[in-house]
């Protein structure tokens, strides 16, 4: 009769080599019955349905806790809050509470309820605002959507405006200066920078300052906080304008090559770029024979009469020799 003695230390790496096996993620049969490994939900456990063999414990479930059985419905179920913001006092990171007065259910709630409810939302306005720099950033901010929202302009462009005001409170700009001459010309930066413009007479026609405070505030902005804004280009401005006085695209074409061999000739330097777009597009209706007069041209954009009859000239001059060559 043939015995087999197996040593200590043989039985010990058999069993290393079971465990290691049975904690194998890729394993889907037993290694004591060759059963099915089945994994338990609720005790996060891998098992043997056949008998019984925990192979392992404790797993992460990092799915969702819920299911979804539609396309909108996993977006509904969302555990995430909302992005942060730069327009926000506190960057969106607080709780707010809602305005619909409904429970978790949909339901309505009874008046003592809805009281007791507008009592809350009074407070939680109040503790999001702890301080005086606070309150200024959310009434500032406020500013910048009411004067974004007016002029179009896109929310990576609001977004810019918010940082740049947050800056000038976080060095202390802001005592001697009107909150809104500082966030309008905050915007008109950020709109500079994203190359968006508008004219300073747009600015001031939906800010709460007139037009020399805003330029007083913008240039103490720049200084101070060494914004790289790069002079504009008249080229900006033709779409708005265009569109503002609803020309062809053929005219805003000649438009833009009118600018563009202004450009290249050097004749924008030192002038308007919102007078030199306006007095293209005035010029380009002349070539296409779509009649615009100036003062047509004057009343739908912030510039003069004046300013366009002299630009009109010089960019004649420039487009006709460089048609003639």
């Amino acid at each position: 009769m043939n015995t087999t003695t197996v040593s200590a230390d043989d039985g010990e790496a058999t069993r290393e080599a079971a465990s290691e096996t049975a904690s194998s993620p890729e394993r889907t049969s037993c290694p004591e019955c060759d059963g099915r490994v089945v994994y338990d939900e609720e005790h996060g456990e891998r098992a043997c349905a056949e008998c019984g063999l925990v192979l392992d414990d404790g797993e992460i479930d990092r799915g969702p806790e819920w299911r979804d059985f539609g396309d909108g419905e996993s977006d509904d179920r969302s555990r995430v809050g909302a992005p942060t913001s730069e327009l926000m006092h506190d960057k969106g990171l607080s709780t707010t509470i809602g305005w619909q007065n409904k429970d978790a259910y949909g339901n309505g709630l009874s008046q003592q309820k809805r009281t007791q409810l507008q009592r809350l939302r009074t407070w939680d306005k109040r503790f999001r605002t702890k301080n005086a720099q606070e309150r200024n950033l959310k009434q500032a901010f406020g500013e910048i959507e009411r004067m974004a929202s007016a002029l179009g302009l896109p929310d990576p462009c609001r977004e810019t405006a918010g940082v740049v005001y947050r800056r000038a409170v976080e060095k202390e700009l802001l005592p001697g200066r009107s909150i809104e001459a500082m966030t309008t010309a905050s915007l008109y930066a950020a709109a500079r920078q994203h190359g968006t413009p508008r004219t300073l007479d747009t600015f001031a026609s939906v800010s709460r300052v007139e037009k020399l405070p805003i330029q007083r505030a913008y240039r103490y902005l720049s200084q101070e906080l060494g914004l790289a804004v790069e002079p504009a280009d008249p080229v900006q401005y033709l779409r708005q304008y265009a569109s503002r006085l609803q020309v062809s695209d053929e005219a805003e074409r000649v438009a833009r090559d009118i600018l563009e061999t202004a450009k290249a000739r050097g004749v924008h330097s030192g002038k308007s770029p919102a007078g030199l777009a306006a007095a293209a597009v005035y010029a380009a209706t002349r070539l296409t024979n779509e009649g615009l007069t100036q003062e047509t041209v004057s009343d739908a954009v912030p510039v003069s009469e004046v300013t366009i009859r002299n630009r009109y000239q010089e960019l004649l001059d420039v487009y006709g020799e460089h048609g003639d060559r």
